[in-house]
């Protein structure tokens, strides 16, 4: 019968043994330019912005709680001839139908930010396609047609969220450039970070019933347009399969052989 003896030595070695392998199978965490997680090559990523030489950017709005600025923001961006798209929860056009309807009246894109606003990776799949299901039947029954693209609340997503969209025939939108009007930035820092992060097919990340938000609209958007840019939907900036998106989140069209 052997006797194994552990002397100080031996641990070392099988520590750094162990400590080695780890590093072999660890996967790196990559950041976006915001600086948030975004996964790695092996996750499921959202679209978080666009390969394009073109200026066109997306401005996107999250609306998920009050109303009372919506038609504000309708008239603004009328006024710059801007066309924006909203992704909404099911429960706010619920409670806020007309809104909705007058968003769609205007010309903006109405896409799906789930039924209920909940963390999309604590659910089964089973639920994630009841969240994004529910509320395109609740908006295609307001606007007319189903949305193409989903955004899951709070940013937060897993693999199961993005498969789970994809298998529903969606594609999953993040962003690249936060305003982070939520935090209650007064309007001139909200148009400073829009304006200093956006760059060809960037994709904004902004909130209706943000404190500031009214304010600042006019402040990114006029230098923004003043510089070349076309604001656009996100129709008319994700591009159409075939397309890879890389580990930064940001999707490119597949070279033609």
């Amino acid at each position: 019968m052997k006797v194994l003896i552990l002397t100080k030595k031996t641990l070392a070695a099988a520590a750094a043994a162990v400590i080695a392998a780890a590093c072999l199978i660890a996967v790196p965490v990559l950041r976006s330019a915001d600086g948030v997680p975004v996964g790695t090559a092996e996750k499921n990523l959202p679209i978080y912005n666009v390969d394009t030489s073109e200026k066109k950017i997306a401005l996107t709005f999250d609306a998920a709680w009050g109303n009372e600025d919506t038609q504000q923001i309708i008239d603004i961006l009328k006024q710059y001839n801007v066309k924006a798209t909203f992704f909404i929860v099911g429960e706010w056009a619920d409670k806020y139908p007309d809104d909705v309807r007058a968003l769609a009246q205007a010309g903006h894109s109405i896409q799906n930010h789930s039924d209920t606003h909940a963390h999309m990776p604590k659910l089964s799949g089973d639920a994630i396609a009841g969240e994004i299901t529910g509320c395109n039947r609740r908006l295609a029954e307001l606007c007319g047609k189903e949305p193409l693209y989903f955004r899951a609340p709070y940013g937060d997503y897993d693999n199961s969220t993005v498969s789970g969209a994809a298998a529903l025939g969606m594609e999953t939108i993040q962003w690249d450039v936060d305003s982070l009007d939520w935090k209650g930035l007064i309007p001139e820092q909200i148009a400073q970070r829009v304006t200093e992060k956006t760059k060809p097919g960037s994709i904004i990340l902004c909130h209706n019933g943000a404190k500031h938000i009214l304010e600042a609209l006019p402040l990114f958007i006029e230098p923004l347009q003043a510089q070349g840019y076309q604001f656009v939907t996100l129709e008319e900036l994700i591009l159409p399969k075939p397309y890879t998106i890389d580990a930064n989140g940001t999707q490119h069209a597949d070279q033609k052989s």
